[in-house]
């Protein structure tokens, strides 16, 4: 990869958390937002450097950031952001669409009237941050629409089989609703899904969620392939500047 254009704005110290815990947050909404590309590498003297801080807490972050699969360390070469192909996402959302799917069918049937009206209470909560700048505080947001519509289901199985892809989904979430247009075609999806549930019928609520993923999917898609796109650019770019 090229030298990277874009510099990362220094770590504000008036919040109340700890250094390491800005920093991590402060990369981990770079990687989201594409100022850090797939593939990149991540240097600990040019990032303590650009964010203002010392290397301790870049170090741990970067720790941190490969714990949540947003980082991969390569042996005796070191850390870089971790690549989104597209089979990766074609992967995770055929699994998530059946599995959301049948979490929307069953709650369409399952859901009690108070859970619904907590699902109605969760878009607007989504609302309320749909046009801020706190990407970790949108992404919780949308996270926990989705989690109430699995305990709906009265199915603990299907919540713990998407954990075993949480840190996919988590980063596939939050680089979609990193765009204010996608925010918006989600939060009316998830309206529509509402009504599905409302309507108790589990055919319509299938097909509402199956509909919502895929359309998650798609947008996502187009990201990746700009991403592989930006980076076939690069690699050309160094191998024209190359002797």
């Amino acid at each position: 990869m090229g030298k990277r254009r874009g510099r990362l704005a220094p770590i504000k110290l008036d919040q109340y958390k700890p250094l390491r815990e800005l920093v991590f947050e402060r990369l981990r909404s770079a990687i989201i937002a594409g100022e850090l590309h797939p593939g990149e590498r991540l240097m600990e003297i040019q990032l303590a450097e650009e964010l203002g801080v010392s290397r301790t807490p870049v170090r741990e972050a970067i720790r941190k950031l490969e714990l949540e699969g947003f980082v991969v360390m390569i042996p005796r070469k070191g850390a870089y952001v971790a690549d989104i192909t597209l089979k990766d996402v074609a992967d995770v959302f055929e699994i998530r669409a059946a599995l959301e799917a049948l979490a929307a069918e069953l709650a369409s049937q399952r859901a009690t009237d108070e859970e619904l009206d907590e699902l109605e209470r969760a878009l607007i909560a989504i609302g309320e941050v749909i046009d801020g700048d706190d990407m970790d505080e949108l992404v919780a947001r949308d996270t926990h629409f989705h989690e109430l519509i699995y305990r709906a289901s009265r199915n603990s199985r299907l919540a713990q089989m998407t954990s075993l892809l949480s840190e996919q989904i988590q980063r596939f979430r939050a680089r979609t609703l990193a765009h204010p247009k996608r925010r918006r075609i989600s939060l009316k999806e998830h309206y529509a899904l509402v009504e599905a549930l409302r309507a108790r019928d589990p055919e319509l609520a299938r097909r509402t969620a199956k509909a919502h993923i895929e359309s998650a999917e798609q947008a996502l898609m187009s990201l990746v392939a700009d991403d592989e796109e930006r980076a076939r650019r690069s690699r050309e770019e160094v191998a024209g500047d190359a002797p």
